[in-house]
């Protein structure tokens, strides 16, 4: 998943690495402080003195670690969200360009709520896979699992009982996922409903007023968003108890190490000083073991979006040339043409001519079809079968351009801007 995404860094994804790094040195300035608070407290321990001098030199380094540890992480963040919005920049970009190549009516079928979505919502939720939970992430997962490691040459013991917590922990999370990846397709799906409800409601405010709909038209915005509300309250319903679960545990890794740690102290399996040391060592990878895991109930959601967008972006270019007209006349042929809206075919080699000069009516029930031979003429969509041709040329050897320099097209669905009704008729 992760490389998908970056494939659209293109030269920023350096800097994606760069702040990767940057960012695991800043998480390490601070964990290091509890390594020099075990230094001032094994003295203590072991019944020694403590000279002033010792006792400074740990505390400037305390804070040394905290500066730098500010610095590198702001100056990671930095890189990381540069890198993240010039990956998204050529994502659009990329998805604007297969987009432009696509049938209108394919365009036109996803709805202007779906496709704002996709371009403005789903893609602005990528920014926290690039800019936090990629760098974010690995950099606070890396630290913990040295310390733990670091752990077992201090007292495997001690060491086992911190790792303790993790997996109840990862228990209840896995559970969270599991319970909210059940309801995610439903979510998304009342997401877009609402969202193509909401620009259609909004753009045909003026159409409803004037014929007195309003009633009929809030019913449905109502039911949709509400709809959405139920289903966003029904999805965080089942995972809050196993959110809460483990963002209590996870955080705990002394959980056991501090009751059962002491018991081994006083009965002699372990030493004082290397429990202090293993403790400190716990208090410093609870709250970076905490960030890393949280930005993984993320990635099934960033998953679901990229795959939504990949099957955006997947859909056949419109076929088409570069070349202009070059027909022998304006006649209008259609030879054995099929069509199928999904796996639903309408029309079944039809054929029929309509040549240059002479007016062509196409009566039917409605449904039958009269609509949807205009919108291929236009080349509002590409044929399953057979082909149309103007003037002996396939509307395919030539380019979208060059057909509408050629045909007008009047639609039912009527799209008037705020202009005269001149520049209207024009347009």
């Amino acid at each position: 998943m992760f490389q998908k995404v970056l494939e659209y860094a293109g030269e920023y994804r350096k800097t994606t690495y760069l702040s990767m790094a940057v960012m695991l040195i800043g998480i390490v300035m601070n964990v290091l402080p509890f390594l020099f608070i075990y230094q001032l407290i094994r003295p203590l321990l072991l019944g020694e003195s403590l000279e002033l001098g010792y006792a400074a030199w740990r505390v400037a380094a305390i804070a040394v670690c905290g500066v730098l540890y500010a610095v590198l992480y702001v100056k990671g963040l930095s890189l990381s969200h540069r890198a993240a919005y010039n990956t998204l920049k050529n994502l659009r970009a990329s998805l604007q360009g297969k987009l432009e190549r696509q049938p209108l009516g394919v365009i036109q079928e996803k709805g202007v709520g779906a496709l704002k979505k996709m371009f403005i919502d789903d893609i602005d939720s990528i920014e926290l896979l690039l800019a936090h939970a990629l760098p974010e992430g690995l950099a606070n997962l890396a630290v913990p699992a040295f310390v733990f490691l670091a752990m077992f040459f201090v007292d495997w013991k001690l060491a086992l009982l911190s790792l303790c917590a993790l997996p109840l922990g990862l228990v209840a999370m896995m559970a969270m996922y599991r319970a909210g990846t059940s309801k995610m397709g439903a979510y998304y799906a009342s997401a877009q409903k609402m969202n193509n409800t909401i620009v259609e409601y909004i753009n045909g405010m003026e159409v409803v007023k004037v014929f007195n709909r309003d009633g009929e038209s809030y019913q449905r915005f109502e039911q949709d968003v509400r709809g959405y509300r139920d289903f966003t309250l029904a999805w965080y319903k089942v995972c809050w108890p196993w959110m809460a679960l483990y963002n209590s545990i996870l955080p705990c890794v002394a959980l056991f190490t501090l009751p059962i740690g002491a018991y081994l102290v006083l009965v002699g399996y372990s030493t004082l000083p290397d429990f202090a040391l293993v403790l400190c060592m716990s208090f410093g990878v609870g709250a970076p073991l905490l960030r890393a895991l949280g930005f993984m109930s993320t990635l099934p959601q960033i998953n679901y979006k990229i795959t939504a967008l990949e099957q955006l972006m997947g859909a056949p270019a419109l076929e088409q040339t570069e070349a202009g007209f070059s027909g022998e006349d304006h006649s209008v042929s259609f030879e054995d043409v099929r069509f199928a809206y999904q796996e639903d075919e309408v029309l079944h080699g039809v054929s029929l001519t309509a040549p240059e000069g002479s007016l062509t009516a196409l009566v039917g029930e409605s449904g039958s079809g009269k609509s949807t031979l205009a919108k291929l003429l236009v080349h509002y969509y590409d044929v399953t079968g057979g082909s149309i041709r103007v003037g002996g040329q396939d509307i395919r050897e030539m380019s979208v351009e060059a057909l509408n320099d050629q045909i007008s097209y009047v639609a039912q669905e009527q799209f008037l801007f705020n202009m005269s009704l001149l520049e209207n008729i024009r347009l």
